[in-house]
């Protein structure tokens, strides 16, 4: 049977509707980190180019020589801006800087990461020169389920950021994350599914949660 980590990490769970505060436990990734419009930047086509051919061979080093099979993760990014207005209210997209990443199980050591970039490399990938491992330690995070375009996206974040986090105790402190549970080449853009999560701490003892 494979491990389906969405399934699995309740990290992948979010409401729609409503902010959830969660603790999300330390995670390894594939990485590549650029800048520009994702809809039209190379760069950012070229990082996916990258990350997933890295990720395929892992998952298949992983089932034949670890005998444990698994779904590959959904694809991840970070995001930010020098002012993070660029993504709510004037979404300038061309200011946004991105790294673009891929979940590495925890039960593969890193020897196997390598032998998967070393494959890659055979074939080329556009940024492998690029691709790191990186730990990601966000803690407290206060996420929400948006189905809808991405361009979309906008009014929510906004919600999450002047409403959400202040009024229940919180400073942002992170990167603004995204999890692509949809699949924009296959899922209409009203149909796609994405978590929005926001590392947070606490700045005073706060009521409980307002949904």
């Amino acid at each position: 049977m494979k491990t389906d980590l969405k399934k699995a990490l309740p990290a992948y769970r979010a409401p729609r509707g409503r902010f959830e505060i969660v603790t999300v436990p330390p995670m390894r990734y594939l990485t590549v980190t650029g800048s520009g419009d994702p809809n039209t930047a190379a760069a950012y086509r070229e990082a996916l180019e990258t990350l997933y051919p890295v990720a395929y061979r892992l998952k298949f080093r992983s089932k034949q020589e670890l005998d444990h099979d698994y779904v590959v993760p959904p694809l991840e990014a970070l995001w930010w801006a020098d002012d993070m207005r660029f993504f709510t209210e004037a979404r300038d997209k061309s200011a946004w800087r991105w790294t673009a990443m891929i979940l590495v199980p925890d039960w593969i050591p890193t020897e196997l990461v390598d032998e998967a970039r070393r494959d890659v490399a055979r074939t080329g990938a556009p940024s492998l020169d690029l691709l790191r491992v990186d730990d990601l330690d966000e803690g407290l995070c206060v996420q929400t389920l948006h189905i809808g375009p991405y361009d979309a996206e906008g009014p929510v974040l906004e919600r999450m950021h002047d409403d959400f986090v202040p009024a229940n105790g919180l400073r942002m402190t992170g990167r603004h994350h995204e999890v692509y549970l949809g699949d924009v080449r296959r899922a209409a853009p009203e149909r796609l599914r994405t978590i929005l999560r926001q590392p947070v701490e606490r700045i005073s003892r706060a009521s409980s949660p307002r949904r």
